[in-house]
């Protein structure tokens, strides 16, 4: 699937209902991008198109995919090994092996997303899309990474995790990354992959979730990007076989409609919710010896401090006026982020 560039009003509303039906952005700094829907291997016809994609985006064109292709002496690349760790290994010394493995893995400059990551799927079938990533060691991009985080640090208690996503604007365009948030021992930071070093890993080491976003905010500036909205997730359960859905915006945040105390108190606000949640549990996952003739796991209620309607979330500011964007183009450069 294809999304065509953001070129006029009304797209940014489109955008916005796709995300609240859980699919993925698929535009790439403002540049679209495919999603290969067929599993791995890749099937023929998504691998051709993966590289007609590259011919369309790359400076030197089909040059690329010809030089690449016809190559007999490609490089063997490397998979990298799942960190493990000592009994005695702290805390932040394992979200840096982690960070570590998830940098190796590389960022997918293709142009076209190897994993499928739908955000209304529950979190045991996201679980085994992370162990299909392990498995053939593919470049990621964002969402994938974060599906990813979640899956390394489910063995990890004493670690609260929640995404944690930005949406930025730079010479008239909006772009969009998420990353994955952590918590532990009072302290916040994050793991993720991106272009940019400082748009992923951060270490656990900010007293306030605030802190934390200021960081990136800051990042941001770093690109002339302006942070617009800023979208906070409630704390992902450990059990990998939960059959409850992600919650990728429980908090809603127009940055540029906040003053700073403004935006500190809801994000001190948001916390106290996340905290709430530890204690309230998460709905039990589906025995592992039900009888053959059962179908699929029995659904349950869902939590009550989950919002699942636009109306039930906490959207700050008034709502937003639709303007209209320049047309996008396919082959001029931005800076992507």
């Amino acid at each position: 699937m294809l999304r065509r560039p953001a070129g006029c009003e009304g797209v940014e509303q489109r955008e916005d209902e796709q995300e609240d039906e859980g699919d993925e952005d698929m535009r790439d700094g403002g540049v679209p991008f495919f999603v290969n829907r067929g599993g791995l291997p890749v099937n023929e016809d998504t691998w051709d198109r993966m590289w007609r994609h590259v011919a369309r985006i790359h400076p030197d064109g089909e040059a690329v995919g010809r030089r690449i292709r016809g190559a007999s002496d490609l490089p063997k690349i490397q998979i990298p090994s799942v960190p493990t760790y000592q009994p005695a290994a702290t805390v932040p010394h394992r979200l840096e092996a982690i960070q570590r493995y998830i940098r190796d893995l590389q960022y997918n400059h293709t142009g076209t997303q190897f994993f499928e990551i739908k955000k209304s799927r529950p979190l045991t079938a996201l679980m085994d899309i992370a162990k299909e990533m392990i498995r053939e060691s593919l470049p990621i991009k964002c969402l994938e990474a974060v599906i990813l985080g979640i899956y390394l640090t489910n063995s990890m208690p004493g670690v609260e995790r929640f995404p944690l996503s930005f949406k930025t604007q730079f010479s008239g365009n909006h772009f969009r990354h998420i990353v994955l948030g952590v918590h532990s021992g009072g302290r916040f930071g994050a793991l993720g992959i991106s272009r940019r070093e400082d748009l992923m890993f951060k270490p656990l080491e900010f007293r306030t979730l605030a802190d934390l976003i200021q960081e990136f905010a800051g990042a941001y500036r770093g690109y002339w990007h302006t942070l617009r909205k800023v979208k906070i997730g409630q704390y992902v359960s450990h059990d990998p076989h939960s059959v409850e859905q992600i919650d990728w915006k429980h908090s809603i945040l127009d940055v540029d409609k906040l003053s700073k105390e403004e935006l500190r108190r809801e994000l001190e606000r948001h916390t106290r919710d996340m905290r709430l949640k530890i204690g309230k549990g998460a709905p039990p996952s589906p025995t592992k010896d039900r009888k053959k003739d059962v179908g699929s796991p029995h659904r349950v209620p869902a939590s009550p401090l989950r919002r699942n309607s636009r109306s039930e979330r906490r959207p700050s500011g008034e709502k937003k006026v639709l303007e209209p964007k320049p047309p996008g183009d396919m082959n001029g450069y931005q800076i992507r982020v």
